[in-house]
């Protein structure tokens, strides 16, 4: 693939500057996606809001810096490959003080709501799962339009909770990022009828989009909802991480009941001591 006229003009100067760009943005804050960086440097003016701009710049340059070791490779999320490997372990004593030191209590067993995320993008997965995962708060990740097993698994989870159901969308704002939750929302209470269930998209919004001063992007004509649609359009990506994550950690702490999670912590560090009592008694008998 050939260059873009914009991207051959720039010297080495250039060049560094914009790996300067890239390097302070991600010493501040990481992990991102290459779209986040992409973004990320439009706002502060560094490249132009172009596609070949995304490719065969902020995509080369990343590249190019993870090999030289400029940059840490965990400081670019990608979830969208990864090993499928079962869990194992080289003695029956390594798998102990494995659960041993990785035992958690479920958090949600005692509180009177049940809370859940959904990401319209799996690459965004790795950017807010370290929220979801310290609350233990299902990520569910649609991929565009969810399938059908995926929604009926999903709404049967909902219906075993038997408490109030609170969901928070995160997805584009282009003319399928609209459709697309409330095919969602109506696939779930059609699924899970006796579940009291509250949905709401929290990104993007068009509040947001002044107010965080997001990128735009042309609105693809191929989308067949896109007549309809007003406005340009604008990806989740454009959201900087540390804004997402601090939304996501807003949607899920405004449902912690503090007393009942600190009960849930005391019983935690009670059983995790028990566990380590096993593991001496099995040191003893072994």
């Amino acid at each position: 693939m050939s260059r873009s006229r914009s991207t051959k003009r720039r010297s080495r100067v250039e060049i560094d500057r914009i790996k300067d760009a890239i390097e302070e943005l991600l010493d501040s804050e990481q992990p991102m996606t290459c779209r986040q960086v992409f973004y990320r440097l439009v706002s502060q003016a560094v490249i132009g809001k172009t596609e070949t701009e995304y490719k065969q710049t902020v995509i080369r340059l990343l590249g190019e810096m993870r090999r030289e070791g400029r940059i840490p490779f965990r400081w670019i999320a990608d979830n969208t490959r990864w090993m499928r490997k079962p869990r194992t372990w080289s003695s029956m004593e390594s798998m102990l003080n494995y659960t041993q030191q990785t035992y958690r209590r479920a958090i949600w067993g005692d509180q009177d709501t049940y809370v859940e995320i959904w990401l319209e993008k799996d690459a965004l997965s790795g950017v807010v799962y370290e929220i979801t995962s310290q609350w233990d708060v299902p990520l569910m990740v649609t991929r565009g339009y969810p399938s059908l097993s995926f929604l009926y698994d999903a709404a049967d989870a909902i219906s075993d909770q038997d408490k109030p159901t609170y969901l928070y969308y995160f997805g584009d704002r282009d003319p399928s990022g609209i459709d697309i939750p409330r095919k969602v929302e109506e696939s779930l209470r059609e699924m899970a009828q006796d579940a009291d269930i509250t949905f709401e998209v929290v990104a993007v919004t068009e509040e947001q989009i002044d107010e965080m001063n997001l990128p735009t992007r042309p609105t693809k004509a191929s989308d067949t909802r896109a007549r309809t649609f007003k406005g340009e359009s604008v990806e989740v990506d454009a959201i900087p991480p540390s804004e997402l994550r601090k939304l996501v950690d807003a949607c899920i702490t405004g449902h912690i009941n503090k007393a009942a999670l600190k009960r849930t912590r005391l019983v935690e560090k009670a059983e995790r001591e028990s566990l380590q009592g096993v593991i001496r008694n099995w040191r003893g008998a072994a």
